[in-house]
């Protein structure tokens, strides 16, 4: 093969085959994008404060913070392949994160237990609110793949908001 050929393949754009309109590809795409940016975010937050929770609940809660850490981080991969599949392109760097994400960073050196549950629980909170807007993005544009990987999202999200306020109650 000569390199004009070779070159011009490599050049050749990401051009998935789909019957969803150009329009609706490019919105949802841009959704599950900002959702992964979140994901993301959420993930390393949760092994954040799972690496460093401290106190008499240490055990229980690192491992309830690791389980769901796995979840979130399980996640990751069928977005963005979903976004593929409909013939979208998906995040490239921490950076595209960095632009994308709406879940806020925490970088404190020291974080309660109480309050790492807490930012979590409302973390996930918000994460649920972001996966049913993109489910009605979803259903808006006909993708009914995309909002029924959604709604088993929705649901995990909504189990680890009730184990975080749980954990979070006075006794």
């Amino acid at each position: 093969m000569d390199r004009k050929a070779t070159k011009l393949r490599r050049m050749a754009p990401l051009d998935t085959p789909t019957d969803l309109k150009t329009d609706g590809v490019r919105e949802i795409s841009g959704a599950l994008n900002a959702l992964l940016a979140d994901v993301f975010a959420l993930y390393l937050k949760t092994k954040n404060f799972h690496w460093h929770i401290s106190g008499p609940h240490f055990r229980d809660y690192h491992l309830l913070l690791d389980e769901q850490a796995e979840q979130i981080f399980a996640m990751t991969d069928a977005i963005a392949e979903r976004v593929r599949k409909i013939g979208g392109t998906t995040l490239r760097s921490v950076g595209h994160i960095h632009r994308l994400q709406r879940l806020l960073d925490n970088d404190a050196d020291y974080v309660s237990p109480q309050d790492m549950l807490a930012e979590l629980r409302d973390d996930n909170k918000q994460l649920t609110a972001s996966l049913r807007e993109t489910h009605g993005v979803c259903d808006e544009r006909g993708d009914v793949a995309t909002a029924s990987l959604l709604e088993v999202w929705i649901d995990e999200a909504e189990r680890r908001t009730w184990f975080l306020f749980e954990a979070c109650r006075a006794r």
